[in-house]
């Protein structure tokens, strides 16, 4: 069956004047509060991000508020969200916003495309739902629509399937109601299109849809290729001085959580009293939290936590920047993963 590009866009235009989502936060025309959304919702649904954004733009209105703040101010505000790459490519991004484009969040594709952390979809997401520019988007949401209406055969991370559905979506995206079009196809593959138990009977596409023609909607998009993820062990040693602080690291900028402050680790073999002795301190205590996993893309981390209380002046004081004694009770801004808030948590409710 061939489907017209216009029949298409009309029908998903026509539900998206009825059903479309309008009250979002970041729907106005404002690339700057685009770009932050979009950025946020890679791999993180509307609901999750909704507060998160709220409070980043509340801390960072503009991007020249976000390109002067330390890289701690912006790792803090994320905390929790995960993929902290992103947040570390937003502050890069706004300091060339402002040292190359004046401040000014740029207009043209090539130059929206350059920029650290963006990609075609999201440089197209930015200018179309902000500026109305005539761009094609490939999200998570467009890529399960168009790979059931069309039958596209695959996983979308293979190079074959998604160029094939980069064409399909530029040759659907229309020249008018282009913002329009994008935030339907998105809020279609959200609130109807969904990966399980899709509604196809509120569907506006349905009598275009092969994959519900034959009634294999389940069939597509076609799923990641299966494999074991790895699982690695690692201690986190959460040293405590005779004020309640607990000692925190700042991790390095590139690697697992990047640029977050966080635990000392020590792989299992090591002896956390050796630890201690090399940084000539002496516990009064040390005793052992409920492990816990943290699972990320490509692997799986088994963490044990060692709660350590030192012993009344035990402990010296720190030197350089990448140690701090830091307060549990008090908020402090920076970076903190996401174990890393719950053990902090845990401590403030432990008596040793």
């Amino acid at each position: 069956m061939k489907i017209e590009a216009s029949d298409f866009s009309a029908a998903v235009l026509a539900w998206y004047r009825r059903h479309g989502r309008r009250d979002l936060p970041w729907q106005r025309p404002d690339p700057y509060a685009v770009w932050i959304s979009e950025i946020m919702l890679q791999q993180t649904q509307v609901g999750t991000v909704i507060p998160y954004y709220q409070r980043f733009m509340a801390a960072f209105p503009s991007v020249l508020e976000l390109a002067a703040a330390e890289e701690d101010q912006v790792l803090h505000h994320w905390s929790g969200l995960g993929y902290y790459a992103r947040a570390r490519n937003l502050h890069r991004a706004a300091r060339v916003i402002v040292e190359e484009h004046g401040g000014e969040f740029p207009r043209e594709f090539e130059q929206v495309l350059a920029l650290p952390g963006i990609g075609e979809s999201t440089a197209g997401a930015i200018l179309s739902l902000a500026l109305g520019q005539k761009h094609a988007i490939l999200d998570g949401n467009v890529k399960r629509v168009l790979a059931r209406v069309f039958r596209v055969e695959g996983w979308p991370g293979h190079a074959r399937v998604r160029k094939r559905l980069w064409q399909l979506a530029r040759a659907l995206t229309p020249d008018h109601e282009v913002a329009a079009y994008n935030q339907a196809m998105m809020d279609l593959g959200a609130t109807v299109c969904t990966r399980t138990r899709p509604a196809c009977d509120r569907c506006p596409v349905k009598s275009l849809c092969e994959a519900c023609r034959d009634d294999c909607i389940h069939d597509f998009p076609g799923r990641r290729p299966r494999r074991e993820l790895p699982q690695r062990s690692v201690q986190m040693l959460m040293v405590c001085n005779e004020h309640g602080e607990v000692l925190l690291e700042k991790r390095p900028a590139a690697g697992l959580w990047g640029g977050l402050w966080s635990f000392p680790e020590l792989d299992m073999e090591a002896d956390p009293q050796d630890w201690l002795m090399q940084q000539a301190w002496s516990p009064a205590q040390i005793c052992n939290l409920a492990s816990r996993r943290h699972s990320f893309s490509h692997f799986h981390l088994q963490i044990h936590p060692r709660l350590i209380l030192l012993k009344k002046g035990g402990c010296r004081v720190l030197d350089g920047d990448a140690r701090v004694w830091y307060n549990p009770r008090e908020e402090q801004m920076r970076g903190l993963s996401a174990p890393v808030q719950q053990l902090l948590r845990e401590l403030q409710r432990t008596t040793i």
